[in-house]
This record gives structure tokens, C-alpha cells and sequence, in this order.
């Protein structure tokens, strides 16, 4: 655990050097006890046929009672009888005994013995590989052992692994300097954006990642998505001034009449009747603050909502909820409200649909003039719901930010309000999926909802 700790603390650069000449080290050891293991094979494979042939040669001198044949260059001979007395011995052996008492127990009883004495590393002198076998001769039993020398079998593979042993350090050191320039190479563009990134912490405005055109891999696409999101944020933030901007706009007015109302009564005494239409003055300010405040936190609600709670609701029944109210308002100005809509189910959250489509309605009835016309289809699960009025319709230079907060057509709109109704309908639109769309008909401004259903 600690060790995962201390790994997890180490510079991306360190780690992936580290996991690098591990997984180097891995497969050069393999490779290298490959390589090793063949050429141990091999020379151990001549050294028994070898061994096994001068073997063959004792065994038959033996039987024939003649003098042992010469054998290979350094090759060694001992007979001894059934109880392990040297009847033979090569000269350089004199009476040393080649075998223990189990291995000679085991040779009277058939069995054949093979092994090696001396050690390949560390380094010993005369190292050997013995046979030993039991022969019959003129009706007694003989222990024939054959011995040959292991030297340059031995020197071979001990210069086969410093061999080896240089050849893969050196190998890992290149892996491992190769794994960290190129670690180095493709971490760079991330420390720049790094340091970008830091500048933008800084307080530094308008300032972008430097990004490669002529490329297309994961760096540089990190790059186009931290500059994309750079360009969201930075709009975000001026969306948020300029919202704070408005709203402080939009707060001091009535609160400024407030205040100068209140003034003008405190000034010198007033009336019954004078300090009766103060007050409602003031209320009416005070009502004015209150909607916008709501509408602002229906914004902010519907903005920060996980999901909506959607619903099976007839289309009709939800139309004439928001039609209502509007009703009055439109007989009182002798203006007509025409409402066409399907009698189908649609899924939605009603809680926010009814009042979106309320906005719709009074800024028609607010804005517009002559007939009001509330139509609705719904086509391959989609719903499409447009209010029109007759009347000028959006000045041009309006439509790009009808949505936007506060915004308002004051060259055409003449009538009071926060600007905020359609910056309503837009994110309820957003919420469920869908869109909002403002344009001109010819005959007057339109308003559509495409919302999924």
C-alpha cells in the first residue's frame, strides 16, 4: 500500500519511465533465459552424447578384458568392483572415489547414474560430468564410471550470460531513454496548457491554448476541448455580467420610484386620498419587484434542475389551463383568441409547459395586435406549439436575442415589463429537450415551441 502510495506521488513522466523499463526488463529476461536455455541445451546435449559414447566404449573394453580405449580430450575412467573398490583409475583421479556409497548402492542395483560435480558460478576447477553403469564381466560385476571435463562447456555459457547480462543493460538503458524523451515529447503540449491554464487562474482575459493546426491526435484534441470550454466559460462570464448588469438595472427602478414616492409623502403631511394613491403606487412597484424576483428564480430552478418530472398529461386540458387566464384580457382590448389543438396525450413536466405558454400568450397580448392564434401538432413523437399575432412583428435587429434575459424590443414594444417572458419560454424549452424559435410571419411575430413528447 505504501509503495502504491509513493508510486501514485511520483511525476507522470517518472512512472511511465519506471513502467517502462519494468516492462523492458520483463521481456529482455525472458528473451535472454531463452536464448540461454538453448544454448544450454545444445552444449549439454553434445557433452552427454559424448559422455555416452566414451560410456559405451568402457563398457565393451571391460567385457573383453582389454585396456580401456582413449576417449575424448580430458576424458576420465574408473572401475570399481561390487563392494566400491577402485580396480582402475585414470591417472588424475588416482584413488579418489567418484561415487557415494547411495549412488554406488544404487548402480549395483541396475539403476544408471548421471551428474555433474563442480558448479558452474561460482567459478570451480575441474568440473566434471560422470556416468556410471553396471557391466558383467567374466561373470562379476563391474562399475564402469565415465567422466569428462565440463570447462569449455562451462566457459561458454558464463561468457553467454555477461554477454547477455551487457547486452541487456544496455538495451534497457536505451528503452528507458527513449520512454522518457518520448514521455517528455508527449506530455509537453500538456505542461503548456498547463501553464496556459494557469494564466487564465491568473485573471488574464481573451486568452487561448496554442494548438497545432496540422495535427489531429489525443493531445491536440484535449487542446480544441479546453479551448472550446474556454470559449463557454468566458461567454458564461459575460453572460453573468451582463445579467448582473440588468437585473441591478432592472431592481433600481422600482425601488428608486419606491423611494421617491415615500419621499414626496414624508415631505409634508398628505392627504387621505394623497397618501392612498402612494400607496398604490408603491404596491404596484412592490408587485413589479416581487414578479421579477420570481422570474428569476424560476430561471435559476429551471437551470439547475437534474431532470424534470415528466408526466402524461392531455394536450387540450394543459393548452386551456394557460389559455384561462388570458381570456379576459383579450375580450377587455376586443381582440380575438383563437386556441387549435389536437386531443392528444403528450409526456411533459405541466408545472413548467402551463406557464411557458401563459408567456407566450400575454406577450402576444401584450405586444401584438388584432387576432391572437394558438395552434399545436404533433408529428413523430414531437410536439410543435406556435402563438402568432398580428401585429409589426420583431424589428429585425431583435431576433438574434429574443431569448436572452431582459432583453427587449423597445422600438416596437412600448409597453412596460421585465423582459424576462421569453427567456422563460427558452429554458423550459431547453429543459424538456427541445428548442424555442422567434421570427416574423409576414402578418405579424410568431413564437414556436419544438419540444419532444
Amino acid at each position: 500500500m505504501k509503495l502504491r502510495e509513493g508510486l501514485r506521488r511520483l511525476p507522470v513522466v517518472t512512472r511511465l519511465v519506471l513502467a517502462v523499463a519494468l516492462t523492458m526488463s520483463l521481456v529482455l529476461a525472458g528473451a535472454a533465459g531463452l536464448v540461454y536455455w538453448r544454448v544450454k541445451t545444445a552444449l549439454d546435449q553434445q557433452l552427454n552424447d559424448d559422455l555416452t559414447t566414451y560410456q559405451r566404449s568402457l563398457d565393451e573394453a571391460v567385457r573383453a578384458r582389454t585396456p580401456p580405449p582413449p576417449g575424448p580430450s580430458g576424458s576420465l575412467q574408473q572401475i570399481l568392483d561390487a563392494h566400491g573398490r577402485i580396480l582402475h583409475s585414470s591417472d588424475a583421479l588416482r584413488h579418489q572415489p567418484l561415487l557415494t556409497s547411495v549412488e554406488l548402492d544404487a548402480v549395483v542395483h541396475g539403476a544408471t547414474v548421471r551428474r555433474d560435480v563442480g558448479s558452474l558460478l561460482p567459478i570451480t576447477f575441474d568440473t566434471l560430468r560422470l556416468q556410471a553403469r553396471r557391466v558383467t564381466a567374466a561373470g562379476e560385476p563391474r562399475i564402469v564410471i565415465a567422466a569428462v571435463r565440463r570447462g569449455h562447456r562451462d566457459e561458454a555459457l558464463r561468457e553467454l550470460l555477461a554477454q547477455l547480462a551487457f547486452a541487456s543493460a544496455l538495451t534497457l538503458i536505451a528503452a528507458s531513454y527513449v520512454g522518457y524523451r518520448t514521455a517528455r515529447a508527449a506530455l509537453r503540449p500538456v505542461e503548456r496548457y498547463r501553464r496556459g491554464a494557469a494564466t487564465l487562474a491568473d485573471g488574464a482575459q481573451h486568452t487561448r491554448l496554442d494548438v497545432p493546426a496540422d495535427r489531429h491526435d489525443e493531445i491536440t484534441r484535449l487542446g480544441h476541448t479546453l479551448n472550446h470550454m474556454l470559449d463557454r466559460l468566458e461567454a458564461a462570464a459575460e453572460r453573468e455580467r451582463r445579467f448582473v448588469a440588468d437585473a441591478s438595472h432592472e431592481l433600481r427602478t422600482p425601488l428608486t420610484l419606491m423611494r421617491a414616492e415615500l419621499d414626496v409623502a414624508l415631505h409634508r403631511p398628505r392627504s387621505a386620498g394623497e397618501l392612498t394613491d402612494t400607496l398604490r403606487s408603491v404596491d404596484t412597484e412592490v408587485q413589479r419587484l416581487i414578479d421579477l424576483s420570481n422570474a428569476l428564480l424560476d430561471l435559476e430552478e429551471l437551470g439547475s434542475s437534474q431532470h424534470l418530472t415528466r408526466a402524461r398529461v392531455r394536450l387540450a386540458d394543459l393548452v386551456e389551463a394557460a389559455v384561462v387566464p388570458h381570456r379576459r384580457t383579450a375580450e377587455r382590448s376586443g381582440r380575438d383568441l383563437a386556441v387549435d389543438v389536437p386531443d392528444v396525450v403528450i409526456e411533459g413536466d405541466a408545472r413548467w409547459l402551463q406557464p411557458a405558454i401563459g408567456n407566450l400568450l400575454d406577450n402576444a397580448l401584450r405586444h401584438g395586435t388584432g387576432s391572437v392564434r394558438l395552434t399545436a401538432g404533433v408529428h413523430q413523437g414531437r410536439l410543435r406549439l406556435s402563438v402568432t399575432d398580428e401585429g409589426p412583428g420583431f424589428p429585425p435587429e431583435f431576433l438574434p436575442r429574443a431569448f436572452d434575459r431582459f432583453a427587449r424590443a423597445e422600438a416596437s414594444r412600448t409597453s412596460e415589463g421585465s423582459g424576462l417572458g421569453l427567456a422563460f419560454v427558452h429554458a423550459v424549452a431547453l429543459a424538456h429537450g427541445g428548442t424555442a424559435q422567434a421570427r416574423n410571419t409576414g402578418h405579424g411575430g410568431a413564437v414556436t415551441l419544438d419540444l419532444p413528447c
